[in-house]
């Protein structure tokens, strides 16, 4: 599912939480997040979807089966779009995560040039979109992001409160 060629006037129509368009993308997000929970690792999930090609990258957390700490599910993610797309610009993609980006994710959005991101719940302990910092709207920077939190965030959240406290069972 794709929208109509990108265009910043999409953007109101884009910004309530209950479209279609996002809890569609959303729900794939969350899908990764399951993938990261059988695997053991925390259940982010994150998909890019880029206006002209649909989705060009879907990944999930991957930090301790590849004993990278960079490995979360927006960087996998992000390098796969760039990949697909042929440009480390991402300038016509959405980008839908299950948990608000970390400050490193949330730097390489920035980077990047997403225009537009949708996470799921917010993160009290390291949100750098809204929750502790705003990287991604930070008027100091070059390039800034539309932001929209809380699809799906009831999902999102429960998704991680039933890994930690399977994690604080087996311990």
């Amino acid at each position: 599912m794709t929208w109509p060629e990108f265009d910043a006037t999409l953007l109101p129509l884009l910004a309530d939480p209950r479209h279609p368009l996002h809890l569609h993308h959303m729900e794939l997000a969350l899908a990764e997040a399951r993938n990261a929970f059988a695997e053991d690792e925390v259940p982010v999930g994150c998909v890019i979807v880029s206006a002209s090609q649909g989705i060009v990258g879907s990944a999930h957390n991957m930090r301790e089966q590849l004993q990278d700490p960079t490995a979360h599910a927006e960087m996998i993610a992000i390098t796969q779009a760039a990949e697909a797309l042929h440009t480390w610009r991402l300038t016509d993609c959405l980008l839908y995560v299950t948990l608000e980006p970390c400050p490193m994710c949330a730097g390489a959005i920035v980077q990047a040039r997403i225009p537009v991101v949708i996470y799921g719940c917010p993160d009290p302990k390291a949100g750098a979109c809204h929750t502790l910092y705003q990287i991604t709207s930070d008027p100091r920077l070059n390039h800034r992001c539309q932001v929209l939190g809380g699809v799906l965030a009831d999902r999102c959240a429960a998704i991680l409160s039933e890994f930690f406290a399977s994690r604080r069972r087996k311990n």
